[in-house]
């Protein structure tokens, strides 16, 4: 059993809720560094939102450094042949952050990188959510919440009868958890003792009309997923070596599902962003918005 560093996963959350409510925190977690690699990804995803004038940044920006991780050192994958049977499976639930995915999946070649300066564009591919059908590389047509984790045990379950060793990743959002339907997929995902399933939480602590304790607390959220028979692990997930470092101790648990619980900034890379609820989805993003934003970046 891996330990879940709860001391310290105790004060990523302490430092998470100081920021939100505007109180001074340490360096770490709120106010850590971004190297250039996660600064380009986030000017890519500016890119796109300029080519559609929207999108939803907040949720975008939290989520860079997980899938940047994921699709770096983590998964199996041929961009040349989406449909390889022995690939992982990513499902990306919390579909409104798809841009971050979309910015992955044209650098490691699924598709032409122009696509993304046609994002929600009649002639483009890329809408302002994931849809399976359209763009190469994603597993699942996402953006109603709460179905992901359903899916992807369905996807984990298809493994284990073909007795093959693929692996499956969901990524959720906090505020998702919400949903009915996410504790009856873990109910059924621990029942089933499913080791090949890896249930990844943005835990950005906002969801689109206010913070995720003043909406419907979710704490003891850690010990809600062990409860539900997952092995769990939490960490920085603005931290790629942490994050490194999480993926590869999985499963955190023999014959369990995993959870990792990525503690994250919502707007991560632009300071008056971060935790403001009215960067969760923004509308006539021009030129001088687009540069201005790219501008915070590079000065992060």
């Amino acid at each position: 059993m891996i330990s879940s560093g709860r001391a310290r996963n105790a004060s990523l959350r302490q430092m998470t809720q100081a920021a939100l409510k505007g109180e001074s925190v340490p360096s770490g977690l709120e106010q850590g560094p971004l190297d250039q690699r996660s600064k380009e990804l986030r000017k890519q995803c500016v890119r796109c939102l300029l080519g559609g004038s929207r999108g939803h940044v907040g949720s975008t920006f939290s989520l860079i450094e997980i899938l940047r991780v994921l699709y770096d050192d983590v998964l199996k994958y041929d961009p040349s042949n989406p449909s390889w049977e022995e690939r992982d499976r990513f499902i990306l639930s919390k579909g409104h952050g798809c841009i971050a995915l979309y910015v992955l999946l044209a650098e490691k070649g699924f598709f032409p990188d122009a696509e993304l300066d046609k994002f929600c564009h009649p002639d483009g591919i890329l809408g302002g959510h994931p849809d399976h059908v359209k763009v190469p590389g994603i597993e699942a047509s996402t953006g109603s919440l709460g179905h992901g984790l359903s899916i992807g045990i369905g996807r984990a379950l298809a493994a284990r009868v073909r007795g093959a060793d693929w692996r499956v990743f969901v990524t959720l959002g906090d505020g998702e958890c919400n949903e009915g339907s996410v504790w009856e997929g873990a109910l059924a995902a621990g029942n089933h003792g499913l080791e090949n399933l890896t249930v990844i939480v943005d835990n950005n602590k906002r969801q689109s009309y206010g913070s995720t304790d003043e909406v419907l607390d979710l704490e003891p959220f850690a010990d809600k997923w062990r409860a539900f028979g997952f092995g769990v692990h939490e960490v920085d997930g603005h931290d790629t070596d942490a994050l490194r470092d999480a993926f590869a101790r999985l499963p955190y648990e023999k014959d369990r599902p995993s959870a990792l619980i990525c503690h994250t900034v919502k707007g991560k890379g632009i300071p008056e962003a971060e935790g403001n609820n009215k960067w969760h989805h923004l509308r006539a993003i021009d030129k001088a918005k687009a540069q201005s934003m790219i501008d915070a970046i590079e000065a992060y």
